[in-house]
């Protein structure tokens, strides 16, 4: 049995042309391995490919070439068992408006072919904090309430791979934080967790390794640590105890001068050291009232290989 959860290999998507746009190749060769138990970030701009790529995951569109493995179970192959390892929680929130919360994870459970002996339905309304709300219309939930029901519904086969489609957009922090500490519990239990999210921070906190797409391509796959690493750029922020113009910086050093007269040196760690940077300040016979740093984060890496 493979250690990972996903294998993607040689992964293209070209959607053919039609009257009003031409062939567009979505996804252009992905390569791919996910290790089961990791929470692995995939990341991308608007219309990088991500959406195809999840939307293949699950089933929903055909790939045009490539191989896709899903807890090893080839979606070739074994299409049943590789839809039943892995559930998808999607960004829009599609449900009957006429079904409760308790009957749309029940019908949910039914498709997925799970016995009612089986079923988990309170539960997971319990794990999602809508017990309260079981024979509710889905018509009458919140926004943030929908959203949780989604979870419910890409948790009610008990997959191994749970994939969340930007699940906090556009929700409060209190939900966020809620949702988070579930899907952490899950990681914790051993599932494995994929998400997409505009949220860097998110992505920076919560995930062991990260992938990011642009232009249909995998540009770069790594642990979050060490991508916060390819950008090793530290910056002192100075509060002279007078206001007082940058000092002369040599190459390597860029200063930015701001709006509370604060002095911004922004330099890499890896060819300079902070005593450098302040000999420079002290030298120019500033006096320092204050000094913190300012670390680069993983939004700084994302720009860097995404701004072509």
């Amino acid at each position: 049995m493979t250690s990972n959860a996903i294998e993607i290999q040689g992964l293209q998507k070209t959607y053919a042309a039609t009257g009003k746009s031409d062939a567009k190749t979505a996804l252009q060769g992905i390569d791919l391995n996910i290790p089961r138990g990791a929470v692995f970030g995939l990341l991308g701009p608007n219309g990088a490919g991500k959406s195809t790529l999840i939307n293949i995951l699950a089933g929903l569109v055909t790939k045009s070439a490539g191989s896709v493995k899903i807890w090893g179970f080839d979606q070739d192959t074994n299409p049943r068992q590789s839809r039943a390892a892995i559930g998808i929680m999607p960004q829009e929130p599609h449900l009957d408006p006429f079904f409760t919360p308790a009957g749309s994870l029940d019908v949910q459970a039914g498709l997925y072919g799970v016995p009612k002996h089986m079923r988990k339905t309170a539960e997971i309304l319990e794990l999602i904090g809508l017990s309260d709300k079981a024979n509710a219309y889905a018509r009458s939930l919140s926004g943030g309430m929908r959203r949780r029901l989604l979870l419910g519904k890409a948790l009610v086969h008990s997959p191994q791979i749970l994939v969340l489609d930007e699940p906090t957009a556009g929700v409060d922090i209190s939900l966020r934080n809620m949702l988070w500490d579930n899907v952490l519990d899950l990681n914790a239990q051993g599932v494995t967790i994929i998400l997409t999210t505009h949220y860097l921070e998110e992505a920076e906190a919560i995930c062991d390794d990260i992938g990011i797409i642009n232009h249909g391509k995998l540009i770069v796959r790594d642990s979050t640590t060490n991508l916060l690493g390819r950008i090793d750029h530290k910056t002192l922020v100075i509060t002279p105890a007078r206001d007082s113009a940058l000092p002369d910086l040599p190459t390597g050093i860029t200063g930015q001068k701001r709006d509370n007269s604060k002095l911004a040196l922004t330099y890499q760690a890896g060819q300079t050291t902070a005593d450098a940077v302040l000999d420079i300040v002290r030298n120019a016979q500033i006096e320092i009232k204050d000094i913190t740093t300012e670390q680069s984060d993983l939004e700084d890496v994302f720009l860097a290989l995404t701004e072509n």
